[in-house]
């Protein structure tokens, strides 16, 4: 059973799951459209703290405790101090039991088999490096007031999560995620869900990590259906990935085995890694043809295949799936290089970034309006298309006659004049009201697209279907923007690119 405790019916709320009974914390929505009422329950451990003999290791499933364990506040997250880079306010909390989740339920009720509401688990994206499930911009209280129980999970991130180690078990953060699904299905209904309609979603990294568990057939029965925002495949390859651990070893002086890398502090652990991950020219370079250093990666075991292979053999195609980007996830990146690039050579440029000389004219040509804008947004455009555009088309052919959606972001910033990375988060959360958006959306972003976004994605996650055409061999797609329009093609400007 569920019941308010004495310290008031307003205030808190409590339920029972398999390992234990957990007090949450009753808030408002943000009105009395639907559910005027969300209960928040933060920082439910899903497995042992990964440290000491469980560093390196497989998760292992919390055990049970007595009595009701406070789930009040957000638990431990693995991402440590300020990364600098992400544009959502994403805060570090202390602690050594990072594998919690926290669920928002309108529900708390146990529901019978059948009964309970859809579920929307989101994994955080940061590069897999970065990121934490404690952001205000993640809470579920809107989806809550919609009839949509609401988990983040958090997993384990960098070196510690993916880093090829000798001896230990690969892919530590996707074995993370399976866990963290595992228990959705095993203590949702105790929340008023029902695991029988669960969709995972993410953004960056992490609309990359539902990819990859799209195409993972262990994965297959802890979900119903996918939507990825600016999904980043990582898909290493094995030999990239032990290359990137002999690289670590050997700045840490110690053998790339479990007792090596165990020797090694937490501290000096990310101090290393921040070197051998650090952004550069030449490093840019490196990602934009091989992807992320560090990330999942196809270690003959858990992943036996690239993702898109996978997908093109038929595993996910029972999953609906929504997916898209931004117009110019990483124009930013080229903003402070203006100057420097007005001298360089159109296509010196584009070789550098590249695009091959066959197919320049035609690629300038469909970014005509990007073009005129300068050479930092022309470089952030391909950049864009290169890491995140073209996969969204490659991943739609993959799928066949597979379920799939398509959409663009294109409503421009009005801090920065185009659509970056990050800014249809907030869209989707319905959260426009919550903290740093302005350095991120600019003063005023449209509260009516925020309502058509993520209208959409709840009827999604209810239905299967977002409320547009499936994508065809015309690419059809939604673009959000004011006015948002369904568009045939609209992915004419990667194109080129393929």
């Amino acid at each position: 059973m569920t019941d308010e405790s004495s310290q008031g019916a307003h205030e808190f709320v409590e339920t029972q799951t398999l390992a234990g009974r957990v007090r949450g914390r009753w808030r408002p929505t943000t009105d009395s459209r639907g559910n005027p009422r969300s209960a928040a329950f933060l920082g439910i451990p899903f497995a042992e703290a990964p440290v000491g003999a469980l560093r390196f290791a497989a998760p292992v499933p919390k055990s049970p405790w007595e009595g009701v364990r406070d789930a009040l506040e957000f638990g431990a997250s693995a991402q440590r101090g300020d990364p600098g880079i992400t544009l959502i306010p994403e805060p570090s909390v202390p602690g050594d039991s990072t594998l919690n989740v926290n669920v928002f339920t309108p529900s708390p009720v146990p529901a019978s088999s059948g009964t309970g509401l859809p579920v929307l688990v989101w994994i955080h994206g940061g590069g897999f490096f970065a990121g934490s499930p404690a952001s205000t911009w993640y809470d579920g209280r809107n989806f809550n007031r919609d009839d949509v129980v609401t988990v983040t999970i958090s997993y384990r991130l960098g070196f510690d999560g993916f880093g090829w180690i000798e001896g230990a078990p690969h892919n530590r953060g996707v074995r993370d995620w399976l866990l963290a699904l595992e228990w959705v299905q095993q203590n949702i209904a105790c929340f008023g869900g029902d695991p029988d309609r669960v969709t995972i979603a993410g953004q960056s990294a992490g609309g990359g990590a539902v990819l990859t568990l799209l195409g993972m057939t262990q994965a297959q029965h802890l979900f119903h259906g996918v939507y990825a925002v600016s999904g980043a495949l990582a898909d290493i390859s094995e030999e990239r990935a032990r290359a990137f651990g002999r690289t670590m070893a050997a700045a840490a002086g110690v053998e790339g085995t479990r007792a090596g890398f165990a020797s090694v502090s937490e501290d000096r652990l990310l101090e290393l890694q921040k070197k051998a991950t650090a952004m550069t020219p030449a490093s840019m370079g490196k990602i934009i043809e091989e992807g992320l250093p560090l990330g999942p990666c196809i270690d003959g075991d858990l992943i036996s295949a690239p993702t898109r292979e996978s997908l093109r053999a038929g595993v996910g195609a029972d999953k609906p799936v929504v997916m898209g980007t931004t117009d110019d996830e990483f124009s930013m990146a080229m903003e402070h290089s203006a100057k420097t690039l007005r001298w360089v050579p159109r296509g010196i440029l584009l070789g550098k970034l590249g695009v091959p000389k066959a197919r320049r004219a035609a690629y300038l040509a469909a970014n005509a309006d990007v073009v005129a804008k300068g050479k930092a947004r022309l470089a952030g455009r391909v950049l864009t298309d290169r890491m995140f555009r073209t996969a969204v088309l490659n991943i739609a052919a993959d799928r066949g006659d597979a379920p799939t959606w398509l959409y663009r972001f294109a409503w421009p910033s009005g801090q920065f004049g185009f659509a970056e990375h990050c800014l249809d988060v907030p869209f989707f959360f319905d959260c426009l009201d919550g903290p740093a958006m302005e350095p991120l959306a600019g003063p005023a972003p449209p509260q009516g697209l925020a309502d058509e976004l993520h209208a959409a994605a709840v009827t999604f996650i209810k239905t299967g279907d977002p409320g547009w055409p499936r994508t065809d061999d015309q690419e059809t797609a939604r673009v959000w923007d004011t006015p948002s329009r369904d568009m045939t093609h609209a992915y004419a400007s990667v194109e080129a690119l393929l």
